[in-house]
C-alpha cells in the first residue's frame, strides 16, 4: 500500500467514531474538512508566530497586513488567529466557538471553502452528539506537514478520501465525480500528440481548464499524469462548478495541492462565465447529460442574439431539452488561437450530439462549425455501463485547432463500446470499466491514427479473447471448434464525408383534369405550381453532385419533379454506429433445427425423470 492510500485509509478510520449518529454517505462532509483543516493548520504553523508579529506591526502603523502575511507564509494564503487545533483541544468547553473563531482568521478564500462545506453546520451537529472532542482530537493526532507529506502525496490522499466518499453516496456521485477509468482516458488522448511537454526534464508551464469541475477530478488525474512523465512541468488549474458541495471539495483539493484556489470559481458556467476572456491550453469536461437549460435560457439567448460569433454560442444553440453542445461551444471559445500554440479539448457527451437535429437546427449548425472549421480530432466511443447515475452509451470528443498534418481535415471514430471488463462491484450505474490495457489499446489507436479492426477469438469452450490488429494485418487463425470474429475498431474520415444537403423535390399541382397549374403572377408566372402534398426531401451526401443525385435517384421514378433550390440546406450528423455496423447473416435452418431438437430432448428427459 503507497503512503497516499495508508494515510487516506487511516484518515478515513474516524468514520468509526461517527457510525451510528450519520450515515456512510454523509461521513465525508465530517472528514474532508476536517482533513483540509488539519493539513492548513500543519502548513501554517512553521510561521504561525512570524505571522502573528508582522500582522502587529502592519496594523500599528496602519498598513493593511495580508500581502506581507503572505510572504510570511510562503503560500497564498494565511490565518491571523492566535489559535490553532492543539491550543484548541486545551479549552474543551469552548471547542466549537474556538474553533469557529480560528476558521475566521483565514484568508477569504480558505474561509469560503468551509462555509460551502457548511463546516459550522457540522461542528454544531457534532458538539450536540458528543463528539467534537474526539473527532479533533483524532484530526491532531495526524502529522499532515509537508516535511511527512508531500503536497504530491496529500493530494492522493485527499483524491482517495473523495473517492471513498462518492462511493459511499453513488446515488449522486455521478452529478460531481467522472470515474477515473474515464478520466485517464481522456487525460491521455489529451497530451499524446505534446512530446515536448511530456519529455522528462522539459521545463513547461500550461494551463488547464474544466468548466463544470465537480470535485475537480479531471483537474487532477490531468496533474498526476504530466507530473509522471516530466517533473519538471508544471499545470495550473483553473475550473467552475455549481454545486457548493462539490465546489469546496474541489477548492479544497487545489488547496492542498498548492494550486491558486482563486482560479476555482463558483457559479453556473453558461450564464456567468468565471473565466471570461481567458484562454487555455488545455480542457476537459463531463457536463450533465441531456439536462435542460432553461433556467440560463434568458442569458444564453441574448449573448447568441446580441454578440454572435463575438460570443460564446454564435454557431448555433440546442434545443432546450439537452444543453450538453452548449458546453462544447464554451470550450470552443476559451481555445487559444493556432498562431498562439492553439488548444487541445476532450469533453464527454452522450449519443444525441452526434446525430440530433436536421439541417438547419442548432445542433446540426455546431457540428457544421466544428467539421468544416476542421476542430474534430477524434470521437471515441465508450462502453455503456461506464458511469455512476447512467448506463447510457457515452462518447468522447478531441477537438483541436492545431492538429497535426496527417489529420487535417480527417476525423478519427473509434469504437471502443467493447474494450471494457466486469467490476467486481457495482458502483450504482456503474458496472463496467476499462482496464489499463483497453484505455492503452485507445490512446495508442490514437496515437498512431490508423484504421484497426478488433479480433474476438472464441474457443470451443466458450472462453473469449480478444487482439487489436492494425487494418491490412492477417487476422489471428481460429482455435480448433473456435471462431474469430472481425469488427472495425478504429476508421478515417474526411470532414465533409459526414455533410449532406436537404433538397426539397417538388411535384406539380394538377387540376382536376389531370393538368399542370400554372403560376399566374410575379415570379412564379406561367411556372408549375408545386403541390405540398407530394413534396418531398432528400439528403445528397456532399461528397456526391446534386443534380447527379437528382437524375440517378429521383427523375426515374418522378419525371415531372424538380429541385427548389432556394429551400436547400447544408446538414452534418455523425451516424457512428452505422459506420461500425457488422452484419451477421442468420444461422442456416439446419443448425437451428438441430439445436431446438437438442433442447426438446433434454426437456422430455426431465419430464420422463419427474414422472419416474
Amino acid at each position: 500500500m503507497s503512503q497516499s492510500q495508508s494515510l487516506s485509509a487511516l484518515i478515513w478510520s474516524v468514520a468509526d467514531r461517527l457510525r451510528g449518529d450519520y450515515k456512510p454517505s454523509e461521513y465525508g462532509k465530517v472528514i474532508l474538512p476536517f482533513t483540509v483543516l488539519r493539513r492548513l493548520d500543519c502548513v501554517l504553523a512553521p510561521t504561525k508566530a512570524a505571522v502573528l508579529a508582522e500582522k502587529a506591526a502592519r496594523e500599528a502603523s496602519g498598513v493593511n497586513p495580508e500581502p506581507f502575511l503572505l510572504r510570511r507564509t510562503g503560500v497564498p494564503f494565511a490565518n491571523t488567529s492566535s489559535l490553532d487545533l492543539k491550543t484548541l483541544m486545551g479549552d474543551q468547553d469552548h471547542l466549537a466557538a474556538n474553533l469557529s473563531s480560528y476558521i475566521q482568521g483565514f484568508s477569504p478564500a480558505v474561509r469560503d471553502v468551509f462555509d460551502r462545506f457548511r463546516f459550522a453546520e457540522q461542528t454544531d451537529r457534532l458538539q450536540k452528539a458528543g463528539l467534537l472532542y474526539q473527532v479533533t482530537e483524532r484530526f491532531v493526532g495526524f502529522d499532515l506537514s509537508p516535511t511527512a507529506v508531500s503536497n504530491h502525496d496529500m493530494g492522493l490522499a485527499f483524491e482517495e478520501l473523495i473517492r471513498k466518499f462518492a462511493e459511499a453516496s453513488n446515488e449522486t456521485a455521478g452529478e460531481h465525480f467522472t470515474p477515473r477509468d474515464v478520466i485517464k482516458l481522456m487525460v491521455n488522448l489529451l497530451f499524446i500528440e505534446d512530446s515536448d511537454i511530456l519529455t522528462p526534464g522539459t521545463p513547461a508551464v500550461r494551463t488547464i481548464y474544466d468548466p463544470t469541475a465537480g470535485t475537480g477530478g479531471m483537474l487532477s488525474v490531468a496533474g498526476e499524469h504530466l507530473l509522471e512523465h516530466n517533473p519538471a512541468a508544471r499545470l495550473t488549474m483553473f475550473g467552475q462548478e455549481l454545486n457548493d458541495e462539490s465546489y469546496a471539495i474541489c477548492k479544497a483539493d487545489m488547496l492542498i495541492k498548492g494550486q491558486d484556489v482563486r482560479n476555482i470559481v463558483a457559479g453556473n458556467t453558461l450564464s456567468d462565465d468565471g473565466h471570461a476572456g481567458q484562454k487555455f491550453d488545455y480542457m476537459l469536461s463531463n457536463p450533465p447529460f441531456g439536462v435542460e437549460w432553461k433556467k440560463v435560457e434568458k442569458e444564453v439567448r441574448r449573448e447568441a442574439e446580441q454578440m454572435g460569433h463575438a460570443g460564446r454560442f454564435g454557431p448555433g444553440l440546442p434545443r432546450i431539452s439537452d444543453g450538453s453542445l452548449l458546453f462544447l461551444l464554451h470550450l470552443l471559445s476559451k481555445m487559444r488561437p493556432a498562431k498562439d500554440g492553439g488548444s487541445r479539448i476532450g469533453i464527454v457527451l452522450n449519443g444525441s450530439p452526434l446525430f440530433t437535429g436536421g439541417a438547419g437546427s442548432g445542433e446540426s449548425e455546431i457540428r457544421r462549425h466544428v467539421l468544416e472549421n476542421d476542430l474534430v480530432e477524434a470521437i471515441i466511443a465508450l462502453p455503456t455501463d461506464m458511469f455512476f447515475n447512467t448506463g447510457i452509451a457515452t462518447y468522447v470528443w478531441v477537438l483541436s485547432n492545431r492538429k497535426p498534418a496527417p489529420r487535417k481535415g480527417r476525423v478519427q471514430l473509434i469504437d471502443a463500446s467493447g474494450l471494457w471488463q466486469k467490476m467486481r462491484k457495482s458502483l450504482g450505474s456503474k458496472r463496467r470499466e476499462m482496464s489499463d490495457q483497453d484505455v492503452a489499446w485507445v490512446t495508442r489507436l490514437f496515437g498512431d491514427f490508423e484504421e484497426a479492426r478488433l479480433a474476438t477469438i472464441t474457443t470451443a469452450e466458450g472462453k473469449t479473447s480478444t487482439v487489436v490488429m492494425a487494418e491490412g494485418k492477417t487476422p489471428p487463425a481460429a482455435p480448433d471448434g473456435g471462431q474469430v470474429k472481425l469488427a472495425p475498431l478504429s476508421r478515417i474520415f474526411r470532414n465533409e464525408d459526414f455533410g449532406y444537403r436537404t433538397i426539397t423535390v417538388e411535384r406539380p399541382l394538377r387540376d382536376e383534369k389531370g393538368r399542370v397549374v400554372l403560376g399566374q403572377k410575379g415570379k412564379a408566372k406561367g411556372r408549375p405550381q408545386p403541390d405540398s402534398a407530394l413534396r418531398d426531401a432528400e439528403n445528397v451526401p456532399l461528397t456526391e453532385d446534386v443534380e447527379a443525385y437528382f437524375a440517378r435517384e429521383v427523375l426515374p421514378h418522378a419525371p415531372d419533379a424538380w429541385i427548389d433550390t432556394e429551400k436547400t440546406k447544408t446538414g452534418y450528423e455523425i451516424p457512428f454506429n452505422r459506420h461500425f455496423y457488422v452484419f451477421e447473416p442468420p444461422r442456416p435452418l439446419a443448425v437451428i433445427d438441430v439445436e431446438l431438437k437438442q433442447v426438446t430432448d433434454r426437456i422430455l428427459k426431465m419430464i420422463g425423470g419427474l414422472a419416474a
